[in-house]
């Protein structure tokens, strides 16, 4: 285990077989310093993100214990600060002390360990009460009830019961790009603020809070899809205006669970021609450090912050639907199930036919990313010891996962290098592959350094 400059070696332990007849291995790690988490700022967001990236190729998951108060507010830093991330990243914590006769603190552990050791759900997620959230999508709703997280426009990504584990593949985010895990620079929070408007509030208070010495954004939690008391003479819309001319972003939230903030009602719309940035059905804990994480990177300017809070960076709201293909019947009238579809593909890879291995991937009726063939190879697998790299190139363009392992153990870098296929090697490597550890030390290592 490392942190920072140091490394420590940490014995590790595991868990019983599971459902899935496996076993979770995993190692435990203390910072030295534990903060209430009412108390956590970006200092501790890159703590964690930081050590996650030290000891990223050591393991195939993470899970984050952490006080509920700001687990929210974590989880959703750490969806924008961990890019092009291809493990899962799963916080939890409980809502009364894993000592106490009755607490939730054992089952959302050790749903959190199966989850993460098990599947490969290349998301940061928030775990609590047998549900897996994407974490950006979160919010606390309860104070007390073991029910205390909720996840109002977006579906769970997965659910555990008696039975095992559900989970729901198609919602699943994955990279986008051929690129390596990293972490981007420290959220800028100390630039932020975040105020809710109320009925009868003074122009003058939000003037105030505007001209905040450093303030650089806003998130405004408005009424329903957006609105805001605009005043008799207009005087709180016209300060906004300014705010927004001296180059402050504000960004418009609602103040309500569901739903979105759009320009359907007047008032919304005179926000928006103020310049006010529609937040859409963002959570105040995903919009304010979504704009911290923009606000951070030097190189983005106003324009650019303000087009980037408007779409979905980490699946952190609802993006418009797009037109999806279907297969055409009368040229695959046998692929019924995935089982078969996944088969098609296979004969596709190992041919070498990247016509059709896009025309299997563009029906979109099953995770074909995802699925397993009898040896749990994925199609990344298949594709690094085929015949055609473009085939691989395009798999990782869909956010396939290079760190999946089949039922040998071993990864799709692994069999690249059995069979020699430096190309592959060189394009598992870009997209952020590293061999398991159980690999080097099989002498796999030798294999791929050439």
């Amino acid at each position: 285990m490392t942190d920072a400059n140091t490394e420590e070696y940490l014995p590790s332990l595991r868990t019983p077989l599971s459902t899935y007849s496996r076993h979770v291995r995993y190692t435990l790690f203390e910072f030295p310093i534990l903060l209430d988490s009412s108390s956590i700022s970006s200092a501790g967001w890159s703590q964690i993100a930081h050590t996650i990236r030290n000891n990223y190729s050591r393991y195939d998951g993470f899970v984050v214990l952490h006080g509920t108060d700001s687990l929210a507010y974590t989880s959703s830093a750490l969806s924008f600060m961990l890019s092009d991330l291809g493990k899962p990243v799963i916080l939890t914590g409980s809502q009364a002390s894993i000592f106490a006769l009755q607490s939730d603190a054992v089952d959302n552990l050790l749903g959190s360990l199966i989850i993460a050791g098990t599947f490969t759900i290349p998301e940061v997620c928030l775990f609590f009460n047998q549900a897996l959230y994407r974490g950006n999508r979160t919010t606390k709703v309860s104070a007390s009830s073991f029910s205390a997280f909720a996840s109002p426009n977006c579906d769970p990504l997965a659910r555990i019961s008696a039975m095992g584990a559900e989970v729901n593949w198609t919602l699943i985010k994955r990279p986008t790009a051929i690129a390596g895990f990293k972490v981007v620079p420290d959220l800028d929070t100390a630039h932020v603020a975040c105020l809710r408007i109320f009925p009868g509030i003074k122009p003058e208070m939000i003037d105030g809070v505007l001209r905040v010495p450093g303030l650089r954004g806003l998130i405004l939690e408005t009424f329903g899809s957006g609105n805001a008391p605009s005043g008799e003479d207009g005087s709180l819309t016209s300060i906004i205006r300014a705010a927004v001319e001296r180059g402050i972003v504000i960004v418009n939230v609602s103040q309500c669970q569901t739903g979105s903030v759009s320009p359907l009602y007047a008032p919304a719309t005179v926000l928006g021609n103020a310049g006010v940035v529609f937040g859409h059905d963002l959570t105040t804990e995903a919009a304010l450090t979504k704009l911290s994480f923009l606000l951070a990177q030097p190189a983005l300017s106003y324009a650019e912050i303000t087009t980037q809070m408007q779409v979905s960076l980490r699946g952190e709201m609802t993006e418009t639907a797009t037109l999806q293909f279907c297969h055409p019947a009368s040229a695959l009238p046998s692929l019924t199930d995935q089982q078969s579809v996944f088969t098609a593909l296979g004969y596709a890879i190992a041919a070498g036919n990247l016509e059709s291995v896009i025309q299997l991937l563009n029906g979109d009726q099953f995770d074909l990313l995802g699925a397993k063939d009898y040896a749990e190879n994925t199609a990344v697998h298949l594709a690094a010891v085929g015949t055609n790299n473009d085939v691989l190139r395009e798999l990782l363009k869909r956010g396939a996962s290079v760190h999946v392992r089949n039922r040998a153990a071993n990864t799709p870098l692994f069999l690249a290098g059995q069979v020699g296929n430096q190309e592959a090697v060189g394009l598992l490597r870009e997209a952020g592959a590293h061999l398991h550890i159980e690999e080097v030390e099989t002498g796999g290592k030798r294999k791929h350094d050439g």
